[in-house]
This record gives structure tokens, sequence and C-alpha cells, in this order.
């Protein structure tokens, strides 16, 4: 068995899981939010699209690291870590961003205010998956 390619499969597959996660949490509390801009007969902002939609980007950072640990001659067993480790930091980073823009989708439908404020720590979220990208790819030479 080759634990190198397990891993290179591994930080697709956990950085997804997490990709959905977030955006089904965040994806759920824009509804909610639009369907109480509904009943308040206010215009319900199609901007919160911008929420739900972020946890996504965790699947693509997924994908490429995935390509680049393909192409790498590095250790099986480093590999499988680094598969591993990088998939659940960007699993964790979605997850954390859906529910981060779960909490912007509520506060602007609520108030029509502050989205460069909420998407600002929504950023910080995706934060973590860039630098995770960037350092594991770093790592692999």
């Amino acid at each position: 068995m080759d634990f190198g390619m397990l891993g290179t499969a591994l930080v697709m597959g956990i950085a997804a899981l997490g990709s959905a996660i977030g955006i089904g949490t965040a994806g759920q509390a824009a509804i909610g939010a639009w369907k109480r801009c509904y009943m308040s007969n206010k215009a319900a902002p199609f901007i919160l699209t911008v929420f739900a939609g972020a946890p996504l980007t965790q699947t693509i950072y997924g994908f490429l690291l995935m390509q680049t640990m393909k192409g790498s001659s590095a250790d099986p067993g480093f590999l499988l870590g680094l598969g591993v480790t990088s998939g659940l930091a960007m699993c964790f980073s979605a997850i954390m961003q859906g529910k981060a823009g779960a909490a912007g989708s509520d506060a602007l439908a609520e108030t029509g205010k502050g989205f460069s404020q909420y998407i600002m720590v929504v950023g910080l979220c995706e934060t973590v998956a860039l630098f995770t990208l960037v350092f594991s790819m770093v790592a692999l030479g």
C-alpha cells in the first residue's frame, strides 16, 4: 500500500468535508435570514450568498495541494502526515468560516449594515487555509 497516495487523497477529501459542513452552516443561516426579511416585507440581500459560498474555497486548496503532492517524491510517511494534518486544518477553517458566515448573514439581514466588517472575519478564517496550502507546498520543496 502506498501511504503517500493515501495522504494525497485524504487532503482533498478532508478539506472538501469541511467545505460541505461550512457551506451547510452558512447556507442555513442565509436562508433563515432571507425568510425573516420576506416575513418583514424587507428586501432580502442577495449578498448573503457570499457568506454561504465562502467555505467552498477550501476544497480548491485541498485539490491544489493534492495535485502538488501527487508529483512529489517525498517520503510516503511524510505525505500521509501532511495530507491528514493539512486536510484537517483546511476542514476546520471551512467549518469555522461557515459559522462566521452564518453570524454575518444574521447580522447583515437584521441591520443592513456592516458587510465589510463581517466579510473581514470570514476572510480571517480563510487565511488559515491559505497559510496551510502555502506552507505545505513549501514543505514539499
